[in-house]
C-alpha cells in the first residue's frame, strides 16, 4: 500500500472582504505609478537630480570594472531577462492547466500578457532620451519609462507568490519564495541602473506598476472568478 503523496490544496477564494487589501494595494500603487508616469511625460521627475548623480557615478564605476559589467550582463540578460521571467510563468500556466485549474491558468497567462502589453505601450508613449554617454557601457541609450525588466520581474514573482498562497504553501516554502522574489527585485534594479540602461525613475515606476497589476489581478480573481472554480488538488 503506497503512502499518500504530499499535495497542495487550492481553496477557492470567495466574495468576502478579504479581497479588500489586494484592491487597496493595487489602487494605491497604481495611482502612484500613474502619477510618476504623468511627471515623466511632462519631462519632470521627482528623482531627476538623484537619477543623474547616481547614473553618472555608477556608469563611471562600471567603465572601470569590466568584470562586474560582465556579471551584470549575465544576470540581466539571462537570469532576470523578461523572457526568462515569462518562461517561469509559462511553466506555471502549463502546470495549472495539466492539474485541471484551467480558469486559473488562463487568468495567470492573461495577467502576464496584459502586463507586457501595458509596459510596452507606456514605453512607446513616454519614450525619453537618455544622456549620450561619451563611453557607453550599454547601447540602450533610449530606454524609456517604465523599466521592462523591473516590471516583468515584479509581475512574475508576484504571480508565483500569489499562486503559492492560493495552494496553501507552508511558511518554509513561502518564506523561501518571498526571499527569492525580494532578491530578484533588488537585483534587477541594481543591474539595470549600474549598466546605465535605466534611471531610478524607470525602475521605481516599473516596480510600482508590477505590484499594481498583481494586486488587482489577485483581487479580481478572488472576487469574480474563483467562486466558480471549485476545488483542485495539486
Amino acid at each position: 500500500m503506497s503512502s499518500p503523496s504530499p499535495h497542495f490544496r487550492f481553496r477557492s477564494p470567495d466574495r468576502s472582504p478579504r479581497t479588500a487589501p489586494a484592491l487597496w494595494a493595487g489602487a494605491v500603487t497604481g495611482a502612484a505609478a500613474l502619477l510618476l508616469l504623468v511627471l515623466v511625460a511632462a519631462r519632470w521627475s521627482p528623482l531627476m537630480s538623484l537619477d543623474r548623480s547616481v547614473a553618472d557615478a555608477l556608469h563611471r564605476h562600471a567603465v572601470g570594472d569590466p568584470g562586474l559589467v560582465h556579471v551584470n550582463r549575465v544576470l540581466t540578460d539571462w537570469v532576470w531577462d523578461p523572457w526568462t521571467m515569462r518562461a517561469l510563468i509559462a511553466v506555471a500556466v502549463i502546470a495549472l492547466w495539466w492539474r485541471g485549474a484551467r480558469r486559473l491558468a488562463l487568468w495567470t497567462a492573461a495577467t502576464s500578457l496584459l502586463a507586457t502589453l501595458l509596459q510596452q505601450g507606456l514605453k512607446a508613449a513616454v519614450g525619453r532620451e537618455r544622456p549620450q554617454w561619451t563611453d557607453p557601457v550599454d547601447s540602450a541609450n533610449f530606454a524609456a519609462f517604465p523599466s521592462g525588466h523591473a516590471m516583468t520581474a515584479v509581475v512574475t514573482c508576484g504571480l508565483l507568490l500569489w499562486l503559492l498562497r492560493l495552494y496553501g504553501a507552508g511558511p518554509g516554502l513561502w518564506g523561501t519564495a518571498l526571499a527569492v522574489a525580494v532578491v530578484s527585485a533588488i537585483g534587477v534594479a541594481a543591474t539595470r541602473v549600474y549598466l546605465g540602461v535605466h534611471w531610478l525613475t524607470d525602475v521605481v515606476g516599473g516596480a510600482l506598476l508590477g505590484v499594481a497589476v498583481v494586486a488587482l489581478s489577485a483581487a479580481g480573481y478572488a472576487r469574480y472568478t474563483a467562486p466558480r472554480e471549485g476545488s483542485h488538488r495539486w
